[in-house]
């Protein structure tokens, strides 16, 4: 076997191997691209989540202020009509 025999038989058996480890290298790249464009959308959704029970809370806030005055109001027509009648 000569010299340049034996490098014709290595040669696809290193591109294969290097052709693997690329490939290996490649899909955790794109893996963590994936995994860090999940976490950024995530962290929106967190984000925006706050922010809707920032404003459900306030708004829950003021329907209880609604509430009370309404309760206000209606013990003082109770005793207008405990009055009357």
């Amino acid at each position: 076997m000569t010299t340049t025999q034996y490098l014709l038989f290595l040669s696809p058996l290193l591109a294969t191997i290097l052709a693997v480890f690329g490939m290996k290298y490649a899909s955790a790249a794109i893996a963590a691209r994936a995994r860090l464009a999940n976490d950024e959308a995530y962290r929106s959704l967190a984000e925006k989540a706050a922010a809707a029970q920032a404003e459900n809370q306030s708004s829950l806030s003021a329907i209880q202020a609604e509430l009370s005055k309404v309760v206000a109001s209606l013990a003082a027509v109770e005793t207008i009509l405990k009055q009357v009648g």
